[in-house]
């Protein structure tokens, strides 16, 4: 699979799941983003809501697409109208009830109203039903993504005060819902699209500059606490175009066979559902720096 390219499923079709994440559950992979699979509307850069795909796999290279497991509402109140904003959905698997756990961005075509969505599943390919929408601690939320640690415990991590600093708020014991606990991180540097991942004892996440559609240097920040002072270092991204992440956004941190990889959505504003993927291999030095290096094509996790 070309990075920086449209993919394709195993039918031949282009997948929509921008803004994503992978879960693994059992021995398969499931893929979750958003469905742009559709023109631009007239002189924006946006696409009407169409839902949430989720794709699944064997080796994380062929993806079978298993359908749309959120779709928008044909009601203009219901947050899921096809007007408003669905993006960069996060899914978790709870083993306490057995459902699996959406979280989302929802806003107002404006950007106004800056919340968040939360759905659940009996099954990893839906349906899911929106249980709430809510502003995280009462504050607002917008590029957001989820990190389940290693006991279990689950945070959402979000920008608020347009995109000026991040939270990291800590879920219930069910994921759905806050339980009132948070930190405010970073504040005053403007970014957004993180990703977290954990190694060595530390917590590392990527984010993004607030360009809009426009690619930027990322940074990585890490922390020995995840709720605890997360100290900016530098961008990670090596190889070509590293200054521009290459030509990337990142979505997602995951890790298979305790390796780390860096998925990367490549923004195509004038034509969204032609817009391309990434998954990239994060390395670590021995003093902790983390890299995250380019290659041409996403062959799977190594052994």
């Amino acid at each position: 699979m070309k990075n920086g390219q449209i993919w394709l499923d195993v039918d031949g079709k282009d997948i929509q799941a921008h803004g994503g994440c992978i879960l693994q559950y059992r021995d398969r992979f499931y893929w979750y983003g958003e469905n742009k699979d559709a023109p631009n509307c007239p002189g924006r850069r946006r696409v009407d809501v169409i839902g949430v795909s989720c794709y699944s796999s064997g080796n994380l290279v062929d993806w079978k697409y298993e359908g749309l497991v959120l779709k928008a509402e044909s009601d203009p109140e219901s947050p899921l109208h096809f007007s408003k904003v669905v993006e960069r959905p996060k899914v978790l698997y709870n083993e306490k009830t057995n459902r699996f756990v959406m979280w989302m961005h929802l806003d107002s075509p404006d950007y106004s109203f800056s919340s968040v969505g939360i759905a659940a599943a009996e099954q990893p390919t839906g349906p899911f039903r929106l249980i709430k929408t809510t502003h995280p601690n009462r504050q607002e939320s917008r590029d957001m993504t989820l990190y389940r640690d290693e006991d279990g415990t689950a945070y959402l991590i979000h920008a608020k005060d347009w995109n000026k600093t991040m939270n990291i708020a800590r879920l219930n014991g069910e994921y759905t819902d806050l339980d009132g606990t948070y930190v405010s991180v970073m504040a005053d540097q403007e970014r957004e699209a993180p990703a977290l991942c954990k190694h060595g004892g530390q917590y590392y996440m990527i984010t993004s500059g607030c360009t809009g559609w426009a690619p930027n240097s990322a940074l990585y920040a890490v922390s020995p606490q995840i709720m605890g002072h997360w100290k900016l270092i530098d961008n990670p991204c090596e190889g070509p175009n590293s200054r521009k992440t290459f030509f990337g956004q990142s979505s997602f941190l995951f890790t298979v066979n305790q390796k780390h990889y860096l998925m990367l959505d490549h923004w195509i504003p004038e034509n969204l559902q032609k817009s391309g993927y990434s998954i990239l291999p994060v390395t670590f030095d021995g003093d902790g720096a983390m890299t995250v290096r380019w290659v041409d094509t996403w062959n799977g996790p190594e052994e």
